[in-house]
């Protein structure tokens, strides 16, 4: 068993999920359905739609649980409404190792809490570099390991509250 860890979420995001969570649950009848009307068609051995809503029902039951897991484990709050500081919610401005054209915009979020038209990129406040940026101010510059083990340094340029 993984330790688990709190995943931070904004009411709204927490919302989202647990209404998606609510329709795969209701969908459970649907998919049971299907693997028995399929079943029925035959040779299982040779069923190629029985097959399929059986993966259908692995890959939901595995989302199932994946949600339950998050969901459990959440801590619901209220997005950062303050500029100037690194928080989970905020949409950060950064530059590495001193050199300001080396500069990146991010959302310190969970990929869950992140944004779905994919133009922003988003890290974990649990990751490396979400972790070394958390608390931070803007001109502020942290330490953190990459995963070849070498040390990177990042310094905050902007920091703002996520709007979606």
């Amino acid at each position: 068993m993984t330790d688990t860890q709190v995943t931070w979420l904004t009411q709204d995001a927490f919302d989202k999920l647990q209404t998606e969570l609510d329709g795969l649950i209701a969908n459970r009848p649907v998919i049971a359905a299907e693997i028995n009307d399929r079943r029925e068609e035959g040779d299982l051995r040779e069923n190629g739609g029985y097959h399929q809503a059986r993966e259908d029902q692995g890959q939901q039951e595995a989302r199932i649980r994946q949600l339950q897991e998050l969901l459990n484990n959440a801590q619901v709050g209220e997005a950062p409404k303050q500029s100037g500081v690194a928080l989970p919610g905020s949409v950060v401005k950064v530059y590495f190792n001193g050199d300001e054209k080396d500069a990146e915009t991010f959302l310190i979020a969970t990929r869950q809490e992140g944004v779905s038209d994919g133009k922003l990129e988003v890290y974990s406040p649990n990751s490396p570099l979400g972790s070394a940026l958390l608390d931070a101010k803007v001109g502020e510059t942290r330490e953190y390991t990459v995963p070849s083990g070498n040390t990177m340094k990042v310094t905050l340029v902007s920091a703002e509250p996520y709007h979606s």
